[in-house]
């Protein structure tokens, strides 16, 4: 099966040009066969290649499907490459990005663009398998340019509101700043190295670069900076709760299952390059925590329930950031692999209620759905303790590893992790408590069709149980060095039971502000500096007035002084110029030969005049 690698990404390429060339031909059953179809070809081919994989001996694989280009000693190959870490991507872009597909054949069902809808989510899951498997860095940026492409088009899918299609530019600029300083990194490691194959691109820096050199500080540096602004950490993570204005499924494939998660994919497979250049590695952890922290303050004080939701993803996505900063290489990809289960989860979950209380978002005009909407509840359920990690669901087992491993190396680091943890259980349960608990403040029924409440359930399973992969985990240690250990040092018990305590306390304080009403946040609100704090809190920690007052208004002001196109006037004026010696010239020809003849006789007598008294 391994040598059929190649059609994974083949089948969604394929359900993409099929839609997209006779989509609006076909009816919305066929639509849907066809999108679903595609992505669940890839995803049971997955299965088999993952089961082949982890049954024999695991070695890496590596296929050469042709070559793209070749110009003096550059040659680029069209290659795909198999070993544990893409494995997991490959079970996380195609498992999860099917259930999120089968979900969308139901909740876009009534939607115009049909067709259109899925033959964006197709590009979108062939350009993610791209990036996955590529085996070298100029096929992986195909893939992350596609994967760009493909958010443009989705967050942007219902063009007709202008805001939509702001969100869209927004996320398409932010995200190409970080590409530009990608592409730099690239071209860098290619001009000192003269490989951008990934394997032997590694092999050469760790034989030819010593490790905190200025070369592999500042090719891991750009590297980075393609990284965040794909994975929306500091500074470039303002576009992702914007986001938000795409589809619900769209939100879920993009936050769970593939454009987020690209960034710390990058980083992990190139983890021998960081390993050289220990600043910029300590400066992820340092994002990373500062990410999480930052992020976690955002969603307890939002009100639109997706933006819970993305602020949530870029909070997590930070601990993803730390784990990689501390070497916790396998607990980074592992916690991805979890929070692919659990967010997706929310996400759909998320998309239930706004499906079935008439496309409100607004969490307090919500409320009481606990007994309406049980398959939503029971979804939500699962998936915010899984996002508090507490004790027993997927989160836990993954997050408890990030934060071990961050007390080996700086025990500020593991507590930024654990305030983040307390900060996580508070939100995740203030979220439910809101939307299920207390007073019903509106009829609603749950009406939704199984394509809908089969994925609820299978990740509701993964949610639950998914931890129990840390005993069955992929065989990462085959790709990354041995991971950092963080109960070997004195005082592990104390920082186990800080480590468990802190969402547990988060999920208490939850109960006591939002379930129980013992403690009121409108007595909060009414301490001045408190209500300022959370208007901060709740603009993203002003950041994107910090952009546009020092970006986007200069810019637009230039724009505006410009609009009358200013420096196309000097190249205007030598148009003129030339026109005007034209004119000059053209009227010195006027077809009489006595004019010619006089003309000819006074040129002859300057010259000669000229040579004379020279």
């Amino acid at each position: 099966m391994i040598n059929l690698l190649w059609l994974l990404p083949l089948f969604p390429l394929i359900g993409f040009l099929i839609l997209a060339l006779t989509g609006e031909k076909l009816s919305k059953p066929a639509v849907a066969w066809v999108g679903v179809g595609s992505v669940g070809l890839s995803a049971l081919l997955t299965a088999f290649i993952g089961a082949e994989f982890l049954a024999g001996n695991r070695d890496s694989y590596q296929v050469v499907l042709g070559s793209w280009m070749a110009v003096g000693d550059f040659s680029v190959n069209f290659g795909l490459y198999l070993d544990a870490l893409s494995v997991t991507m490959l079970f996380v872009v195609t498992g999860v990005g099917f259930l999120i597909h089968l979900y969308s054949a139901g909740f876009m069902e009534a939607d115009a663009g049909y067709a259109r809808f899925f033959a964006y989510m197709n590009l979108f899951v062939f350009a993610m398998l791209v990036l996955v498997l590529a085996d070298n860095l100029v096929m992986l940026y195909l893939g992350w340019e596609g994967v760009g492409l493909g958010s443009y088009l989705l967050i942007g899918f219902w063009y007709q509101n202008p805001d939509n299609g702001y969100a869209a530019r927004k996320a398409f600029v932010m995200t190409r700043v970080g590409d530009t300083s990608m592409a730099l990194g690239l071209i860098l490691l290619f001009t000192h190295l003269h490989t951008l194959d990934i394997q032997s691109l590694m092999l050469d820096a760790v034989n030819q670069w010593d490790a905190g050199t200025q070369l592999p500080v500042v090719a891991a540096a750009l590297l980075l900076g393609g990284a965040l602004g794909k994975s929306a950490q500091l500074p470039l993570q303002t576009w992702l709760p914007d986001a938000m204005a795409g589809p619900t499924p769209v939100s879920a494939l993009i936050h769970a299952a593939t454009m987020v998660t690209a960034g710390v994919y990058l980083i992990a497979r190139t983890h021998e390059l960081f390993i050289l250049a220990p600043p910029v590695q300590f400066a992820v952890s340092l994002i990373g925590a500062a990410t999480l922290l930052l992020a976690g303050c955002s969603a307890l004080v939002q009100t639109d329930i997706k933006r819970i939701l993305a602020y949530s993803t870029i909070s997590q996505i930070g601990y993803m950031f730390l784990a990689l900063g501390v070497g916790a290489w396998s607990a980074a990809i592992f916690h991805l692999l979890m929070h692919s289960f659990f967010k997706a989860l929310l996400f759909l979950a998320a998309g239930v209620v706004i499906y079935c209380f008439h496309h409100e978002h607004n969490i307090f005009k919500m409320g009481g759905f606990r007994k309406a909407m049980p398959v939503a509840f029971w979804s939500f359920l699962i998936g915010g303790s899984a996002l508090a990690a507490l004790p027993f669901t997927s989160g836990y087992y993954s997050k408890d590893e990030i934060l071990l491993a961050a007390f080996a190396v700086s025990p500020g680091l593991w507590a930024a992790g654990c305030l983040g943890a307390l900060i996580t259980g508070i939100y995740s349960f203030r979220l439910v408590f809101v939307v299920f608990f207390g007073p019903q403040r509106a009829e609603v029924k749950e009406v939704i069709g199984w394509r809908m409440i089969l994925p609820l359930v299978v990740l509701c399973m993964l949610a639950l149980f998914g931890g129990i992969l840390s005993v069955l985990q992929i065989p990462l240690e085959s790709v990354f060095q041995l991971p950092v250990e963080g109960g070997e040092h004195h005082g592990f018990s104390f920082v186990r039971v800080v480590t468990i305590a802190g969402p547990i306390t988060g999920l208490a304080i939850a109960v006591l502000f939002y379930l129980t009403g013992t403690f009121s946040t409108q007595r909060l609100n009414a301490v001045h500096w408190l209500k300022l704090l959370q208007q901060f809190w709740f603009s993203g920690w002003g950041l994107d007035s910090f952009y546009n007052a020092l970006l986007v208004r200069p810019f637009k002001r230039i724009a505006e002084l410009n609009k009358n196109d200013v420096v196309d006037s000097a190249y205007l004026g030598i148009a003129q110029i030339s026109m005007g010696f034209h004119y000059l010239a053209s009227a010195s020809q006027t077809g009489r030969l006595r004019w010619y003849a006089a003309s000819m006789g006074f040129g002859a007598a300057v010259i000669i005049a000229i040579g004379l008294l020279s």
